[in-house]
């Protein structure tokens, strides 16, 4: 969904039209990059509370459309009800374009129009990005987890354990359901740590390592990735393909893989597939054919619990009531579902400065607040409770900042994904175990 936006001039009264019908005009004109002023006059004398979110949009690799538009509606609806404590929530989105040099603008622009945070946001950069956050001291609040940074920062409080939980989640739920595995992931230098995140799981579970396959990040056309995972599995079994299992995870383009596999795999090719949510989710199991798809019978590990859980039901009255419509929001998707839960967590923060007497929303505040971690923040069950103190950081290597290294597994049965078990799952000592070079 694309669009130029329009500016509204500085002097516009409060609505006092519905705010229906008020919410529903200013929704026709907002589409794409820019601030999102929504005043409500309900918010009394309180000063704005102004934060960015960024994303990848309309690029050839990985688009997150859904988290600048999730945090847009939440700001609508948060605004209808009176702002975060009273104070009117601004959002600041941004174009990421995964680009590096577009991730450090964004950052920058962040600190030019004095955002206080970034809230629920995705890039690869950490680099490029982090440094303009750490030189003002702007945290960085539940980012989607898709860079080493995010975990290593002392201004980044992850709401998630990123690609590491996922992946070493991935592993564990493949050992105790394959022989052998094979791992499709992207030819990039966050390509080039998966297999050994996912190899901690699979050797926690006593299995061999996984066969590695390069493939291009934004291919269209997979057909040699195919034939490499294939002949790799059954070479690991003597030429059978039986109690094999292929993961991919490719992004956007894990779709375009998995057509390809389907095209491809024979009837002695008797793999399983599997993914992780964000490369897999309920909009790609229902493009490719459903429970006669490619994906039907596939195993999944995700963060969150599955969509179709009632722990969400808050975010989908949000996106019903105040997303108008807007196709770039899917309560499946996971960058969506952070978007949530990150900002959640900011609502939570401010309330707990608001009862603490303070009435300037700073980043110093919001950052003193989080790192005191007086009160745990509940995000309905999504997550454990939330705390970012130095006590609640997870032994991990490379990723000193988890607080949170739970995940689910799921499986696609009958065309929906579905959990595949109760509750979460605790992959903190496979992390903390792992072997580097695996």
């Amino acid at each position: 969904m694309t669009g130029r936006r329009r500016t509204f001039p500085r002097s516009l009264p409060p609505a006092t039209a519905s705010a229906v019908a008020c919410a529903a005009a200013v929704a026709s004109l907002v589409t794409g990059c820019g601030a999102l002023p929504w005043a409500s006059g309900d918010s009394g004398d309180k000063s704005p509370v102004t934060v960015m979110t960024w994303a990848p949009e309309g690029t050839k690799a990985t688009n997150m459309p859904g988290m600048p538009a999730m945090a847009q509606a939440y700001a609508r609806w948060v605004n209808s009800r009176g702002g975060l404590a009273g104070h009117p929530l601004t959002i600041l989105t941004c174009n990421e374009r995964n680009d590096s040099v577009a991730a450090a603008r964004c950052a920058q622009r962040a600190v030019d129009e004095g955002a206080v945070a970034v809230v629920g946001s995705y890039s690869q950069f950490g680099r490029s990005f982090i440094s303009p956050l750490e030189a003002k001291g702007i945290p960085f609040i539940g980012g989607y987890g898709a860079s080493d940074e995010e975990f290593a920062s002392p201004l980044s409080y992850p709401v998630n354990g990123g690609q590491a939980s996922l992946l070493a989640g991935n592993g564990r739920q493949l050992a105790a359901a394959c022989k052998r595995i094979a791992l499709v992931r992207p030819d990039t230098l966050q390509g080039d740590r998966m297999p050994e995140l996912l190899n901690s799981g699979l050797e926690s579970g006593g299995r061999d390592p996984a066969k590695d396959i390069r493939a291009p990040e934004d291919g269209t056309d997979y057909a040699d990735a195919v034939t490499r995972t294939l002949d790799g599995v059954r070479a690991a079994a003597g030429g059978t393909a039986a109690g094999g299992c292929v993961t991919a995870s490719l992004g956007d383009h894990t779709d375009a893989f998995f057509d390809s596999f389907r095209r491809l795999r024979d009837d002695r090719a008797k793999v399983r597939i599997s993914s992780v949510q964000g490369s897999v989710d309920q909009s790609l199991v229902n493009r490719t054919g459903g429970r006669s798809g490619p994906l039907e019978g596939a195993y999944l590990t995700g963060w969150y619990p599955v969509a179709s859980d009632a722990r969400w039901k808050p975010m989908r009255k949000v996106i019903t009531d105040f997303a108008f419509g807007d196709n770039r929001i899917d309560p499946a998707d996971q960058g969506v579902q952070t978007t949530w839960i990150a900002y959640t967590a900011l609502h939570a923060l401010v309330r707990q400065l608001d009862d603490e007497g303070v009435e300037d929303i700073t980043s110093h505040a919001l950052q003193t607040t989080l790192d005191r971690g007086s009160r745990a923040i509940d995000t309905g069950g999504l997550t454990p409770k939330l705390r970012w103190r130095a006590a609640d950081m997870l032994a991990v290597r490379d990723f000193p900042r988890i607080v949170n290294a739970m995940v689910t597994y799921q499986t696609v049965r009958d065309g929906r994904v579905v959990a595949a078990q109760d509750g979460f799952v605790n992959v903190t000592t496979t992390l903390e175990r792992r072997r580097t070079g695996g």
